[in-house]
């Protein structure tokens, strides 16, 4: 689809803690998103997680723009936003009790439910599946903005496909520039990665991707003593023949420009990449240790604290790895995560962002 506008206006929504409203400034600009909406475009809207691409999730023409803006495959499913448990119902087939238990306890938040989809929902928002994944969202700007639609969205990430996804409206024009119609700009994201998708069409049910909330608060929600990973293979990866299960299951996500590389010596391997010549990005927590003081000596090497907390860690890896991008840089070094549940997520965005870009031809070679 050609460029047809300028680059989008981009409004800024004030909602002051603890008020019942946004400012009235806020309100129109809300007002202004719900009319370009409902006219078939696209708005980016601020959610916990990220920024989203939204759309009318039933208008086929607007869901048909998410994916060409985006570059999307279309075997990747959008995942549909809503402004609380009823709308959510009147988009599934079945509501299966585990859906409801988990949505009870946790929404609204960062967790979304795959359920079977009712008849109306477009195909193309499922990538032709028979599964839809619904969200609704903490962030009082984005349930506002459904509410008064009165319509789910189709949301993915705000970003061209596989890329690092946006977490402030910046990140977004950056990205879609002029792909999209209306930017609502509520500020930097506070979760900072995508959400935690959870398949309840299986029993027991299982998580299909990693997010801000853990797989212990789920088994709790669930009243189980444990809930499972899906297999990637279960999964089903947008880049095979048939339609994903999940969105962000393609082998290489999230990913930078700059390629990136998670160490398990980073140290040694920032040293080996500086006597090569190269020019190195350096995301570490360890920044007193005596190794990381003597290699941030070198004028080649940007190195960057990170926190050893994994909600803050989660919460600026985006806005970090934007930034750095723009450094002309030759590699970005992570550090290795620590192995553990609360680190789960962060540890997948890294894989994909480091594993290898699909070859020139693949499916998932969307760009």
């Amino acid at each position: 689809m050609p460029i047809d506008h300028a680059l989008p206006e981009t409004l800024p929504v004030r909602w002051p803690e603890g008020a019942g409203a946004p400012t009235p400034e806020g309100e129109a600009a809300i007002d202004r998103a719900v009319a370009v909406l409902r006219g078939g475009g696209l708005v980016a809207i601020p959610t916990e997680t990220v920024y989203g691409l939204a759309g009318l999730a039933l208008l086929p023409a607007a869901v048909e723009r998410i994916f060409i803006a985006k570059g999307r495959a279309s075997t990747n499913p959008l995942i549909v936003h809503v402004d609380g448990i009823a709308m959510a119902r009147s988009l599934a087939a079945e509501w299966p009790e585990s859906a409801e238990r988990i949505v009870a306890a946790c929404w609204p938040g960062p967790v979304t439910v795959v359920v079977p989809k009712a008849a109306h929902v477009p195909d193309d928002v499922t990538a032709g599946g028979p599964t839809v994944a619904i969200r609704c969202p903490d962030q009082a700007v984005a349930r506002r903005l459904i509410g008064k639609l009165g319509a789910p969205l189709a949301a993915p990430s705000a970003n061209r496909s596989l890329r690092l996804s946006p977490t402030t409206a910046a990140h977004v024009l950056e990205s879609l520039g002029a792909r999209v119609d209306l930017i609502l700009d509520a500020g930097p994201c506070k979760r900072g990665i995508e959400s935690t998708v959870v398949d309840c069409t299986v029993s027991p049910p299982v998580i299909l991707r990693p997010g801000p909330l853990s797989a212990a608060v789920l088994a709790a929600a669930l009243g189980r003593p444990g809930i499972e990973a899906a297999p990637v293979a279960a999964a089903a990866a947008p880049e095979s023949a048939g339609p994903a299960r999940s969105p962000g299951q393609s082998t290489r996500h999230y990913a930078p420009l700059t390629p990136l590389e998670v160490a398990a010596a980073p140290a040694q391997r920032v040293a080996l990449l500086l006597g090569a010549g190269k020019r190195v990005g350096w995301l570490t927590p360890r920044v007193a240790d005596a190794a990381t003081r003597r290699i941030a000596g070198s004028p080649d090497v940007v190195v960057v604290p990170m926190p050893e907390d994994p909600a803050a860690y989660a919460a600026i890896l985006y806005a970090i790895l934007h930034a750095i991008d723009k450094r002309s840089l030759d590699t970005i070094v992570v550090d290795a995560p620590p192995d553990t549940e609360p680190w789960r997520a962060i540890s997948d965005r890294l894989a994909r962002a480091a594993a290898p870009p699909p070859a020139a031809g693949d499916p998932a070679d969307a760009e």
